[in-house]
């Protein structure tokens, strides 16, 4: 019991220690960049309203997807430890399979060349 109100304060005093130290660290001097609705440091041209690029949407969706290929295959190395290890592997296998033929297909289609 004594451990657990040790490990509660300590965590608490923690917490409070570094939320105080992040209210106080950062430099509060806005400037006329900051306040701008665009901080890239030019002036914005035009209107927003700009017809979105398909190659930006299909570069994240790429990204999104080996994004997520990454994130599916990353408990490979303990699926050893399984008691049917070769089943895990035939299934990560088929999914690098499938997202392969996926990317190939997007690049005989041409859908990777960003100039037309």
């Amino acid at each position: 019991m004594n451990l657990v109100v040790t490990v509660f304060m300590i965590t608490t005093t923690l917490s409070l220690l570094l939320a105080i130290v992040s209210f106080w660290l950062p430099q509060m001097n806005p400037d006329a960049e900051k306040l701008s609705p665009y901080e890239c440091g030019f002036d914005p041209l035009g209107s927003a309203r700009l017809p979105f690029s398909l190659r930006f949407f299909l570069v994240a969706i790429l990204f999104l997807l080996f994004d997520l290929e990454i994130a599916l295959l990353l408990p490979l190395p303990w699926g050893d430890q399984l008691n049917n290890p070769t089943g895990t592997f035939f299934w990560a296998t088929a999914v690098l399979i499938m997202l392969t033929l996926g990317l190939v297909y997007e690049w005989v289609q041409g859908g990777l060349e960003w100039a037309e």
